[in-house]
Formats: C-alpha cells, sequence, structure tokens
C-alpha cells in the first residue's frame, strides 16, 4: 500500500444524485480512503469548514448551487485542499473556467472509474508537490509562498511576514489595486499556527450595509423575510482561522462599529440573535485607500483603524520594484501555459523592455494580464514585441533604445492597418484603438501616417 493511502487520505463526494455519491464512495472506500459523501453544497462546504479534505470531488450542477462557486468557496477555507470537478455538460469554456479557478483537474460525465482512480493519484501527487514547494518557497530568496519579488522592498516585506505571521494579531494590508495583498494574507495565514483552520476572504466594498451584516454575523431563523433557517455568518464560520477584509475602508460606519465590538469583546450576534457568540479570529484588513487620512477626517474610526493596525505592511506598487517585472513575468508565462496546457514559450529582451519603462496602473494583475494575453495567442515559441496587446503602446510605456525601433514600425503598421480598415475615418479608428480623436490625430502626425485615399 502507498504512504498516500496509508495515511488515510480524506476525500469529501459531492452530488446531487444520491446514487452517484453512494457509488464512489464504496467504490473508493476500497481504495484505503476514507470517505465522506454530501448531495448538498451546503452540507459539504459546512463539513469542509469544520474538517477540511484531502481532496473533494464535486459534480458542476448541484440543487443548491455551482460546482465552481463551491471550489472558490473551498480555496477560501482551505487552500491546501485539491479539487475535482465532475459535470455531465462537458464543455471546453467550462474547463476552461474549472482549471483558471483553482481545479486540479475536470472529468466529464459519464467516465470509467479508472480514470477517476488516476486522476486522484495525479491531485494527490500534485498537492505534496505544492506542499514541499511552499515550503521551498518559504526559504527562498525570491518569495515567499506565491508572493515573488527579489527587490529590497520585498525582501522586507518577507522578513516582516515571518515575524508576524506567528503572532496573534490583527493587521492592515494597505496598497494600491493589484499589489497582491490578499497574497499577503494568505501567506500570514499559512504561516500561522491558525493554517489548519479556515481563511476567509470577504470584500467590504462589493455589498451594501445589510448584505455585509449578514454575511459576516449570520442571522437567526426567523430574522427577517425569508430567513427560513439559521445561517451561520464568516465570522463564525472561520473560527479559529482568519478573516480577510479587503477594501476595509469601504465598510459604512454602522458596520465598523460592530466590527469593533467584536474584536474588543470576541462575541458576535447574529442578526436577530439576543445571545452572543463566542468567536476566535483573527482579523487581516486591507485597503487601497489612505485610511489614517480618512481616520482622521472621520470617514473612517479612528479606534477601528487602531484595533487593526497592530501591525501595519505597506505593499508598493510595481513601478516602484521594476527588478520584479522580468522574475514576475516569467513566473506568469509558466503558470499560465501550464493552465492553458501550451509549452511554455521563451521571453525575448523585446518583450520584456518595455514592461520595464512602463508605469503599470493596474500593478501586478495587470502584468499578469498581459502575460496571460501574449501566451494565449502565442503562434511562436518565444514572446517579442509583437506579442505585446496593441493598446499597450498608447499608455505611455517608453520602450529603451534597442526595442524602440521595433516598437515604432509594430504601431505604424497596427494604426495603419485599422485606419484603413475604416475607410480612413478617424473616429472609428480612435474608437477601435481605445484611445480618444485627439491622440490619434497626434500619432498620425507624429508617425507621418498620412495615407493616399485615392
Amino acid at each position: 500500500m502507498s504512504d498516500v493511502v496509508a495515511r488515510k487520505t480524506i476525500i469529501y463526494i459531492l452530488d446531487d444524485e444520491v446514487i452517484t455519491v453512494r457509488r464512489l464512495v464504496q467504490a473508493l472506500a476500497k481504495d484505503g480512503y476514507e470517505l465522506e459523501g454530501f448531495v448538498t453544497a451546503a452540507e459539504a462546504l459546512a463539513r469542509v469548514s469544520k474538517r477540511p479534505p484531502d481532496l473533494l470531488i464535486t459534480d458542476v450542477r448541484l440543487a443548491d448551487g455551482n460546482g465552481v462557486e463551491v471550489l472558490q468557496q473551498v480555496m477560501g477555507m482551505a487552500p491546501q485542499t485539491m479539487v475535482i470537478l465532475m459535470t455531465g455538460y462537458a464543455s471546453i469554456d467550462q474547463a476552461v473556467q474549472a482549471i483558471k479557478a483553482g481545479a486540479f483537474n475536470y472529468l466529464a460525465k459519464p467516465f470509467r472509474l479508472e480514470d477517476l482512480r488516476q486522476v486522484i493519484r495525479d491531485a494527490l501527487k500534485g498537492a505534496s508537490h505544492a506542499r514541499q514547494t511552499a515550503e521551498q518557497s518559504a526559504n527562498s530568496s525570491d518569495r515567499f509562498g506565491e508572493i515573488i519579488g527579489r527587490s529590497p522592498v520585498m525582501q522586507e516585506i518577507f522578513k516582516t511576514i515571518r515575524q508576524v505571521a506567528a503572532l496573534n494579531c490583527n493587521i492592515l494590508i494597505q496598497g494600491e489595486s493589484g499589489t497582491g495583498k490578499e497574497l499577503v494574507a494568505r501567506a500570514l495565514h499559512a504561516y500561522s499556527d491558525r493554517a489548519s483552520h479556515p481563511f476567509i476572504p470577504f470584500n467590504c466594498g462589493a455589498f451594501s450595509e445589510e448584505l455585509i451584516a449578514n454575511e459576516l454575523f449570520g442571522h437567526e431563523k426567523g430574522a427577517f423575510t425569508g430567513a427560513v433557517s439559521t445561517k451561520l455568518g464568516l465570522l463564525e464560520t472561520a473560527n479559529g482561522g482568519t478573516v480577510f477584509l479587503d477594501e476595509v475602508g469601504e465598510m459604512p460606519i454602522s458596520m465598523q462599529i460592530k466590527l469593533l465590538r467584536v474584536i474588543q469583546e470576541r462575541t458576535l450576534l447574529r442578526v436577530g440573535g439576543v445571545s452572543p457568540t463566542a468567536i476566535d479570529v483573527r482579523i487581516i484588513a486591507a485597503t487601497n485607500r489612505d485610511i489614517e487620512k480618512m481616520a482622521a477626517a472621520g470617514s473612517f474610526r479612528q479606534d477601528l483603524f487602531y484595533r487593526l493596525k497592530v501591525v501595519m505592511i505597506e505593499l508598493p506598487p510595481l513601478r516602484l520594484r521594476q527588478e520584479d517585472i522580468p522574475l514576475l513575468a516569467h513566473h506568469f508565462v509558466t503558470l499560465i501555459a501550464t493552465q492553458f496546457g501550451k509549452p511554455a514559450p521563451q521571453i525575448e529582451s523585446s518583450f520584456l523592455d518595455p514592461l520595464l519603462s512602463y508605469s503599470f496602473p493596474g500593478n501586478i494583475r495587470e502584468l499578469q494580464n498581459i502575460v496571460e494575453r501574449a501566451v494565449a495567442l502565442a503562434l511562436e515559441p518565444v514572446l517579442t514585441v509583437k506579442d505585446l496587446p496593441p493598446e499597450f503602446f498608447f499608455s505611455g510605456a517608453r520602450p529603451s533604445e534597442k526595442s524602440s525601433s521595433q516598437l515604432k514600425i509594430l504601431e505604424q503598421e497596427h494604426i495603419f492597418e485599422i485606419y484603413r480598415r475604416t475607410g480612413f475615418n478617424q473616429t472609428e479608428t480612435a474608437q477601435q484603438l481605445g484611445i480618444s480623436r485627439t491622440t490619434l490625430w497626434r500619432r498620425l502626425k507624429q508617425l507621418n501616417l498620412v495615407p493616399d485615399k485615392k
């Protein structure tokens, strides 16, 4: 018997067909795994929050949810859990969506039991490799968990994470959108004593005040019309673990008061409840706003600000850590090529040079999108300047002398082609290029692109 089986690997099966659940549980139990079956997403997620499995096998279409949504919630509660999706409605788009969302693999019904067994073996090997990689990454000089950077400012952040991860204190992460605030929060959780308990992310800017209260605190049965049963909130679900409050600066003042009370008293009241419930959670908050100025101006409670900011981690924008761009680009190329099932292309300096002089208003997230597009559309085994998106050339990037002539030629060809196809209509050309008509006219004049309309 293999080491994996000898450790009694825990596998959960989720499908709204009882017969399917029973058949898979009985079949896989013979392989030495510890199996549990569920027919609703709600009961499966409740069990995951209390006892995360090594592997979850879930149908995509469920009676009370969607397998991809379940996958995303499991990734938040138990990021070490591998997920395999199965469905009778197979499609390439759905498969890509599932894999990009974090699924290990995707099986179309009907499938052979041996095929499932092989995918399970591969997933468990992948989980073992991921754990080893995470451990190696923590000791690597240019990465910490999923955070990548060899610049001095990132090395200081790695040092801070190592120092405070094990401390049971609240942390505030500040940085522009796309700088990796959630990755830092996940690293703090993963290397803390709470790592075996849930990590629950929540975006404070995505909900109304009433929904925030319901999501964070839960509600009692009968608390309002439609509350047919008691619902545990995210704070209660994360008991023993970490709650990541993203965009905390967007939280309404009335909710800030309630959150402050939770932090101070370590208890909460569900909506419609009368008895407080004790909880033990660590709060990691994040914002892309200057929350200290907000507190001084009265738009954010100062007492909550100081409660959250026991330790402050400020993430730099990508434009202030340009030496990390090649490292990040190579990482994304490998990662994305694997997701797409393509060989990872090499990166030519003509692709990197414009990136090094670009301001990246979207930070790392924008860099990842640029690389993802390039890998998806690349026809050659090497990424060059021609694989950068056309709109990139209108964004203010300043190419080096080495790539300047290539960029100018490519820009001229692209503008002329769109201009010709629109019948030399400047308004329509500007719309297709995603720039203003004034900017187009200026480019045409600078590049001397005045075609003969005859």
